[in-house]
């Protein structure tokens, strides 16, 4: 195996052996694909009317999303909370805790990829829908606000003629 391969095998992260094809340790981000595909599926089974997976849509990803803000650890100050719109407060309150966005933007896009492994289409993907686009852009609107951080565009750098500067703008968005 030569030295390219084996750094291949790590960024993927396999655990070959030069002499040993056969066993792989999944990759952090596969691990976590997989759980998060079986919880969802689990989430669909659980339901009164369970919800065969064909007949998925972005409704029911929205709702799952909406379970899943119980187990949230980030604390989303109320309008109405003295707090609200300030990054550290000085005291607790009783705002409610929610799933962080960039969490939920993380789960999507693995539950987005799964769906289309496990046999679904890209044309029928309930988690690329725009339902759940805009969803998570509210939730990050809305959770900046809560949380007094600004998002801003970064600002596209003039780039030499030649185009192959890699620090222009990605339309990632940062903190200021």
């Amino acid at each position: 195996m030569s030295s390219s391969d084996r750094g291949k095998d790590l960024a993927e992260g396999s655990s070959r052996s030069p002499g040993d094809q056969s066993i792989t340790t999944p990759s952090r981000y596969e691990s976590q694909k997989r759980r998060d595909w079986n919880t969802f599926n689990q989430y669909l089974r659980n339901q009164r009317q369970p919800i065969p997976l064909s007949q998925c849509n972005g409704n029911h990803v929205l709702e799952f999303l909406g379970y899943l803000d119980q187990f949230g650890k980030t604390k989303v100050h109320l309008q109405g909370c003295m707090f609200y719109g300030q990054p550290e407060p000085p005291a607790p309150c009783t705002c409610p805790l929610r799933q962080a966005w960039g969490s939920l933007d993380a789960l999507i896009g693995r539950l987005r990829a799964a769906y289309e492994e496990n046999g679904g289409s890209p044309e029928t993907n309930p988690f690329a829908s725009t339902a759940i686009r805009v969803y998570l852009r509210e939730v990050k609107e809305c959770q900046a606000k809560a949380r007094g951080i600004a998002y801003k565009k970064k600002q596209k750098k003039a780039s030499p003629s030649t185009g192959d500067d890699d620090s222009s703008s990605t339309g990632f968005l940062s903190f200021s």
